[in-house]
């Protein structure tokens, strides 16, 4: 049973993100009132992931993430950013927490972002020791517009790449977090041509409307090409989508702190954060990421 460590100062919000995952069958929870009391409770008990605040007295998120990756490098951690905090969230992702939800949109994605970054983290367990000892892997994909099968991909795709042990435990968790991010774009954005201003208005309608256009053409009948090349020395995922693309010399720069809150926007600060290179081409529907080797050598599993 996963066991999810919540840190916040604020009484209501322990109980506010609380009731939020209690909803969901077999989670174990439990909490911590800052920083501090976040290291002593990791230390005595284990948890499969933390999910804070960035705001505390004593010992705020950004101190906490950083501990925790010197501490437990496996734990994954998920920020709850508040209008204001943009700057330390961003340094916070930098530094080596996996994921974020701005508390405004805790009712809409926490319990999504929470089972997909632990989804990712129990399978980068399980698989990395037989994993280790691949040298070079190459392969593509052409998938139709399914999101299990986006789901399935993505989990497919890290499990050989963390098996190269090309970086730390926790990057290679970011790195997944990216590539889910940059899979689920094509998938919604791309071939379903759906808008993140949609999810921010009614979260319900963003997925409501996909699902219906995944059976309508000319949706239907569009495909994701996923193609990946991993080494010793780096990797190089390239997605590409059918849909219309985007004009990308327009695209604004995410990792500006003022773009945290917005809904169209998330995707590209996460890669851009995680990975070491992202790149568009011309037309706008292919994404090529590369994340390069960040240590000389790792211990075999």
């Amino acid at each position: 049973m996963p066991r999810i460590l919540i840190v916040d100062d604020s009484p209501l919000d322990r109980r506010l993100v609380g009731g939020l995952l209690e909803k969901v069958k077999g989670l174990e929870l439990s909490y911590a009132v800052d920083g501090i009391d976040a290291i002593n409770q990791v230390q005595a008990n284990l948890p499969d992931l933390v999910l804070t605040d960035l705001e505390m007295p004593e010992l705020g998120g950004l101190e906490l993430v950083s501990r925790l990756k010197d501490l437990q490098p496996l734990v994954p951690v998920i920020l709850m950013t508040a209008a204001g905090s943009e700057q330390t969230a961003v340094r916070a992702l930098q530094a080596g927490a996996a994921s974020y939800v701005p508390k405004r949109s805790l009712s809409d994605e926490l319990r999504s972002t929470v089972a997909n970054v632990l989804r990712m983290s129990a399978e980068r367990r399980i698989h990395t020791r037989v994993l280790s000892r691949l040298l070079r892997w190459e392969t593509e994909f052409l998938i139709e517009n399914d999101l299990d099968l986006v789901n399935a991909l993505s989990a497919y795709l890290m499990q050989s790449f963390n098996g190269l042990r090309l970086c730390s435990s926790a990057e290679q968790l970011r790195v997944g977090v990216a590539l889910d991010e940059a899979l689920l774009n094509a998938y919604f954005h791309g071939n379903m041509e759906v808008s993140s201003v949609l999810r921010e208005v009614n979260y319900n309608e963003f997925y409501d409307l996909a699902k219906q256009r995944s059976q309508e053409s000319p949706y239907q009948e569009r495909r994701i090409w996923v193609s990946a090349k991993y080494s010793t020395t780096d990797a190089t995922f390239v997605i590409r989508d059918d849909g219309p693309g985007f004009d990308v010399t327009a695209l604004p720069d995410p990792r500006d702190p003022g773009y945290l809150e917005r809904p169209h926007g998330r995707g590209l600060l996460l890669m851009r954060t995680f990975l070491d290179e992202v790149r568009f081409n011309e037309r706008g529907n292919e994404v090529t990421l590369v994340k390069r080797a960040n240590r000389t050598s790792l211990p075999l599993v």
